[in-house]
């Protein structure tokens, strides 16, 4: 989807080179887009675990910036390439390991457990250890340049700027009302979806994290356009850069939709074992059951011409202004079949790739710049806001909203 929205802005983008382990898929869109566009494609076969490979490809095209869309797996090791290269580096999701058994990684992370107090697997800390390496190669990598993270971080220093002297609590809200008419199935990676929504949920309240079981807290929100929905308090990550970079923040939490279909589904694969990410020997081949799991359930990108209805994602604030207090709602609406009109995508993907380009371009034209290592909360949200409404992601703002209990 980045692709497509990246074709439509070719006063930014003159060229792009498509890069993937699977060369037959990149091929396959630039075949499709080519035609709709005057940015010039190429398209490369790359292996994103191996450092070798991506700078040996980064020196051959010699981009700009490089636009990480693939699995959060690999983040560092595109990052590295990006320092040795001295490119400017730009993703939609904080790193995760694959192997969180790994022991060197599996160290820190019972440190970080300990010294801050959240479970989840994926955080920001070993990207951010990369601020210096960036800095003394003169580029920037820019973290979370998708929805949640990304527009939601936008959200907050909009608000900030133009709203608030100060925000106290923020809930950001993430409502999928899509139906895509299958007994079960995942809008993004089932791999990293699953991973996500099985492991326990927290939230950073007073200076500290609070950690709850996974799924344990349900609250009930009547999204406009959308309807009453049921949703549940996960962890995500653009909690741990808002609450360092707004440290005035009291309280801040993050709640997804859920139908209770797709929650028995999961409790079921998750009570089973299919959820894991521990190697098992079968028939003399070693699998991972939550990879097979991924074979086994529909490609989200085929869910396009099925799914019907829309999402809303947004954050609710409440704060002061001039020393009164305040409510607002920031939030866009996308509607599932409109978004795949334009470009053959339900609404997930496109809400995931039209601010990935815009994160591109911000970086690209020096609208936002830098050296060392951001988040898109760093940044003048202004010009970001204003790409949202141009490129098929307007927002709206209201007043004394409902508040989450």
């Amino acid at each position: 989807m980045a692709i497509a929205k990246i074709c439509q802005n070719s006063k930014v983008f003159s060229e792009m080179c498509i890069a993937s382990r699977t060369l037959s898929k990149c091929d396959a869109m630039k075949d499709k887009w080519q035609p709709t566009t005057s940015v010039k494609i190429t398209t490369a076969k790359v292996d994103a675990n191996s450092k070798q490979d991506l700078v040996a490809l980064i020196n051959q095209y010699k981009p700009d910036l490089v636009l990480h869309l693939g699995l959060p797996y690999h983040d560092l090791v595109i990052m590295e390439a990006c320092i040795e290269c001295k490119v400017n580096y730009v993703d939609t999701a904080s790193y995760e390991p694959e192997d969180i058994d790994e022991p060197v990684w599996r160290a820190k992370y019972e440190k970080r457990v300990k010294e801050k107090g959240f479970v989840a697997y994926f955080d920001y800390s070993d990207q951010w250890a990369m601020g210096d390496a960036f800095k003394k190669a003169g580029k920037m990598a820019l973290l979370g340049g998708g929805f949640d993270p990304g527009v939601t971080n936008v959200f907050i220093a909009y608000a900030k700027k133009h709203y608030f002297d100060q925000i106290d609590y923020v809930d950001i809200l993430d409502c999928n009302g899509g139906d895509h008419g299958y007994p079960f199935a995942t809008n993004f990676n089932p791999e990293i979806n699953l991973r996500e929504v099985s492991a326990p949920g927290d939230y950073f309240e007073n200076g500290k994290w609070v950690g709850v079981p996974a799924m344990s807290v349900k609250r009930v929100y009547d999204f406009p356009e959308v309807g009453q929905k049921d949703m549940y308090l996960l962890h995500h990550e653009e909690i741990e850069s808002l609450t360092t970079n707004f440290p005035e923040i009291k309280r801040m939490r993050f709640f997804m939709t859920f139908g209770q279909s797709y929650l028995t589904h999961m409790k079921c694969l998750e009570n089973v074992g299919m959820l894991s990410t521990i190697p098992i020997d079968f028939e003399g081949h070693k699998i991972v059951p939550i990879q097979f799991l991924k074979a086994l359930l529909p490609d989200p990108s085929t869910l396009g011409p099925r799914t019907v209805g829309k999402t809303n994602i947004g954050c609710i604030f409440t704060g002061t202004k001039d020393g009164k207090k305040r409510t607002l709602y920031i939030y866009n609406v996308c509607d599932h079949q409109e978004c795949y009109k334009e470009v053959g995508s339900q609404a997930i993907s496109y809400t995931t790739g039209v601010p990935a380009m815009i994160s591109a371009a911000m970086v690209a034209t020096g609208t936002w710049k830098g050296t060392g290592v951001f988040n898109l909360e760093n940044f003048d949200p202004d010009p970001f806001m204003d790409m949202l409404n141009q490129f098929g992601l307007p927002w709206k703002v209201v007043e004394n909203p409902v508040l989450v209990d």
